[in-house]
């Protein structure tokens, strides 16, 4: 699993690159959320793996990176081979890209 920095990603999301996968609650989603993530919330991401392309260039998201990280972990434990956990989550979206994210 890699990590990648939320400007990286906004490079990527930019080039339609990343597939980025949000792992936030449904209550945490309604709060901040970036256009056209996926919402897949940890508890339904067994559940939804055939929702997803293991062969994509993925980043998942959570609100500072924890969630993220393990979610990554899982995917590549499942046979995707281009995870990536967003460093920060959407925390550091708000406070190094975008500050119109409402922060929580």
């Amino acid at each position: 699993m890699k990590l990648i920095s939320v400007h990286d990603l906004r490079a990527q999301l930019t080039a339609g690159s990343t597939t980025l996968i949000d792992v936030r609650t449904d209550e945490e989603l309604a709060i901040a959320a970036l256009p056209g993530a996926l919402h897949l919330p940890m508890a339904e991401l067994q559940t939804r793996l055939g929702d997803l392309d293991p062969d994509a260039s993925i980043a998942v998201l959570c609100h500072h990176g924890v969630r993220s990280e393990m979610a990554a972990r899982f995917l590549e434990r499942n046979g995707f081979k281009d995870v990536s956990s967003v460093v920060g989550g959407i925390e550091a979206w708000s406070s190094e890209i975008d500050a119109t994210v409402p922060r929580y």
